[in-house]
């Protein structure tokens, strides 16, 4: 079938494509506010200008820390469109992350919303501003005045310079970097990935094409724009296909409701927890949802169960599996079109577009189809290294184009691959990956500390959260609440343990590591 996806060889281009074709189709659906290609581009091409006059061009690294919304979209668009690159970081994000990813990418520019769930931002930054000394311009979402800093409003309303524009446009190339996303690596120390404009068109094409996605769709945009769920899976696949985004500012039951029944959502993108609570809600009985003829499951192996209940809810849907991480710039394996429910519920899916996946040994050899192994992944939708980390990017970026994906996997004869576990520690609360040893360093820094190892255990909501075990300093007495508000204060609220058990010793391997694999919670 013609689906519409373009092959635009930059995220200015693909934009330019749809204004081309049908400038006044809606992109946005938002507020109850409809929001065309046309109208976007308008207001990207104003916010580009306005960065632009302030010295900002191409290279320059551009932070965002916002909830979802049409300003982070034009925030992300003028950044590509000056050859910028967007930082994204999390609205959960304290001190000790804005930091280290302000400074470890060399941001110049900042852009947050004045105020999100109860937090206030100005004040926040303000203290901060010693710790950041590369960001020269704070802007601010959504406030009416600003101290140290400058309104987004006032930015994208600056008067658009063509010929500025087109001086900037002509320096952007596809294997530019685009977005740096941080993961948490296993030192504990988030690590950028580097998405390029080629990486993400790549892998929004790639699944655009597996799902059938065309201009007629209108995908729930749920998923946070931070998280590769919602820059390349949702806003990047709606941009190539030329469909419309039913855009929420935050995950809650009865906005994705709402959504569902009145903007006509075709495509719903979630994590199983967003499954089970919409499931679960009040507000969804007796709302027709007949308009939605797809169900995407990512973050973690649907179950069975889980499966079997969204095929009840929404009659006739499809439902797949999707895969992917941030150093693949998005989605490179989903469930093939005809996956049967026990499929679905046993395999991730096959590779998307022409990306290539294999399982090998300790020693990268490939191993027979069927065994067990780690999975790696090769194809454009690869991102180019974690920025500026050559010795980290050389350890999972291998030379021959392949990326040790550190997940544990086989593949059967027919390319269906089925996900066994994780090399690496990593395990996925909500949706969101955490990494052990970032939050093992907070806890191990407290004094009355002296070892601590974190574990991912089942959890019926979120699908794995977060245990702590910690053995108190000789002499000192552990206070479990005091250890959680210093994670509250220095974590994201997703990595915050759910349990701390105190223990008097965990068990070590000769060469005096932690065997978390013997580490039983207390039930």
């Amino acid at each position: 079938m013609d689906n519409g996806i373009g092959n635009s060889p930059t995220i200015p281009a693909a934009l330019a494509a749809r204004v081309a074709t049908a400038p006044e189709a809606t992109f946005v659906h938002f507020g109850g506010e409809a929001i065309s290609y046309a109208e976007i581009d308008v207001r990207s091409d104003r916010a580009a200008t306005g960065w632009l006059r302030l010295g900002i061009g191409h290279g320059d690294r551009i932070a965002i820390a916002a909830t979802n919304s049409p300003d982070w979209i034009v925030a992300h668009l003028a950044a590509a469109k000056i050859g910028a690159v967007l930082v994204t970081l999390n609205v959960v994000y304290r001190e000790r992350e804005f930091t280290h990813m302000l400074t470890q990418s060399g941001a110049r520019a900042l852009i947050c919303d004045a105020e999100s769930n109860g937090f206030e931002f100005g004040p926040f930054l303000d203290q901060l501003r010693p710790d950041i000394p590369t960001v020269e311009h704070l802007v601010f979402l959504g406030a009416d005045e600003v101290k140290g800093g400058r309104r987004w409003a006032d930015l994208a309303a600056t008067e658009p310079d063509p010929a500025l524009l087109a001086r900037a446009a002509e320096g952007v190339r596809p294997a530019d970097p685009a977005v740096i996303l941080y993961t948490s690596g296993t030192t504990g120390t988030p690590k950028g990935a580097t998405i390029t404009h080629a990486s993400l068109l790549a892998s929004a094409g790639a699944q655009a094409e597996r799902f059938e996605q065309t201009a007629a769709d209108v995908i729930l945009g749920v998923m946070p724009f931070n998280h590769v769920g919602g820059l390349t899976c949702t806003l990047g696949s709606t941009l190539v296909t030329g469909g419309a985004i039913a855009l929420l500012p935050r995950f809650h039951p009865d906005l994705v409701v709402d959504a569902m029944a009145g903007a006509g959502v075709t495509m719903f993108v979630g994590v199983p927890t967003m499954y089970k609570m919409v499931l679960g809600a009040d507000s969804v009985a007796g709302v027709d949802m007949s308009s939605v003829r797809l169900c995407v499951v990512g973050g973690s192996n649907l179950e069975p169960a889980l499966a079997e209940q969204v095929a009840a809810r929404f009659d006739g849907v499809r439902i797949a599996n999707l895969y992917g991480m941030s150093e693949t710039s998005g989605a490179c394996v989903i469930s093939p079109p005809g996956d049967s429910l026990e499929t679905v519920g046993r395999s991730i899916g096959t590779m998307t577009g022409d990306f290539e996946g294999r399982i090998v040994d300790d020693r990268n050899i490939p191993l027979a189809q069927g065994e067990a192994g780690e999975l790696q992944v090769r194809g454009g939708c690869v991102a180019a290294g974690y920025w500026q980390l050559p010795d980290e990017s050389a350890a999972t970026f291998l030379v021959d184009g392949w990326l040790a994906t550190g997940d544990i996997a086989s593949m059967s004869e027919d390319g269906h691959i089925t996900l066994l576990g994780r090399q690496k520690e990593m395990y996925v609360r909500g949706g969101y990956n955490v990494y052990p040893a970032e939050i093992e360093n907070v806890l191990a820094a407290d004094p009355t500390v002296a070892m601590a190892a974190v574990i991912g255990v089942p959890d019926e909501t979120f699908g794995e959260s977060g245990y702590a075990f910690v053995v108190p300093a000789p002499g000192a007495a552990v206070d479990v609440e005091s250890l959680l508000e210093r994670c509250r204060l220095a974590l994201a609220k997703y990595k915050v343990p759910d349990r701390v058990e105190v223990v008097d010793g965990l068990p070590m391997t000769p060469a005096g590591k932690i065997r978390k694999v013997a580490l039983t919670p207390r039930v």
